[in-house]
């Protein structure tokens, strides 16, 4: 019997959508490959496909090529527990990103057990559990009553580093995404839901999407085409990045809007998260955003929520 991994049921239903591929797929199968190696692996073939645009099936390529090497070091690593040059792992570690493989083998590395016995022995300032006291870092002074520096005014926006902290993140739910609008039928799909879609890639990825619902009337400096209108406005964001906003006649149109809009960002080649001035409450801030690698404009509507707005002091 078939031993069939946990993402075989989505591999079934998107080569039953593309039959034409399944011949050529197996034709890669190595012959002593394992059912489970092999469903593994073959999962690794089809999820990165795309991420090779010159790959023809049933033609030979330096592209073609490529993948497979890489399905292979990726197969030899989760089965074999073979290690490789760290950019090489790096690599493999995105690609395989959302492949689950039932009863993968554990394996412990010589450096995890040097690390393991080579750990610092309690010293005398700390307590009996040999777990090291952090210090108190400024920002925990400021909270207990130490005046912060006064004359500069506090500063709005994210940090500088933060697109780079959130990108890896954005990377795997970008092949989430890719993924699963190709078992999808699509993005135009006519009966694509593009919120689910985008919920159930986040939460696929350990996150939550954030939704901001704003009256339409309550918004200011439309323009006169809709400054009457009745209904509503939502933002999307996800770890505070920005994603995409909508307008509906309620709740729940709003939202489908946002969430078509956010996928846009997720049919180029790329996503990126990249900081951009943003109008927020009558003033210009910086806000993270979510774009695709596609020149385009820096011109986005206004933002209905601001996730870094500094604190405020108590009175």
């Amino acid at each position: 019997m078939a031993e069939e991994g946990p993402g075989d049921d989505i591999v079934a239903e998107y080569l039953g959508q593309n039959r034409h591929l399944v011949q050529w797929v197996e034709s890669l199968r190595g012959i002593c490959e394992t059912n489970k190696q092999w469903f593994a692996r073959r999962e690794f073939l089809l999820r990165n496909m795309e991420a090779f645009p010159t790959i023809e099936p049933g033609v030979s390529s330096p592209s073609l090529d490529k993948l497979i090497s890489l399905s292979m070091v990726w197969a030899n690593h989760v089965f074999l527990g073979c290690r490789y040059p760290q950019p090489v792992m790096e690599k493999i570690k995105e690609m395989g990103e959302g492949i689950k493989v039932r009863d993968a083998p554990v394996r412990t590395t010589r450096d995890e057990i040097m690390a393991k016995l080579r750990r610092p022995a309690p010293s005398d300032g700390n307590s009996d559990s040999g777990i090291k006291k952090s210090k108190p870092s400024s920002e925990d002074s400021d909270n207990k009553g130490t005046p912060k520096p006064s004359g500069a005014p506090p500063k709005w926006g994210p940090a500088p580093d933060a697109p780079a902290t959130h990108q890896p993140f954005f990377n795997r739910l970008y092949k989430a995404v890719a993924w699963k609008l190709v078992s999808e039928g699509g993005f135009g799909g006519p009966n694509l839901d593009h919120y689910e879609v985008l919920r159930s890639c986040v939460e696929t990825s350990k996150a939550s999407l954030t939704c901001v619902f704003v009256p339409l009337k309550d918004i200011p400096d439309l323009p006169a085409s809709r400054a009457q209108r009745e209904g509503q406005v939502c933002e999307l964001r996800c770890q505070t990045v920005y994603l995409g906003t909508g307008y509906g006649r309620d709740d729940a149109a709003a939202r489908a809007m946002a969430a078509k809009e956010a996928l846009k960002a997720f049919q180029g080649r790329k996503v990126m998260v990249k900081i951009y001035r943003r109008r927020f409450q009558g003033r210009d801030v910086e806000d993270m955003v979510l774009v695709d690698d596609q020149t385009r404009g820096s011109t986005f509507p206004p933002a209905l929520s601001y996730p870094f707005q500094p604190e405020q002091s108590g009175s």
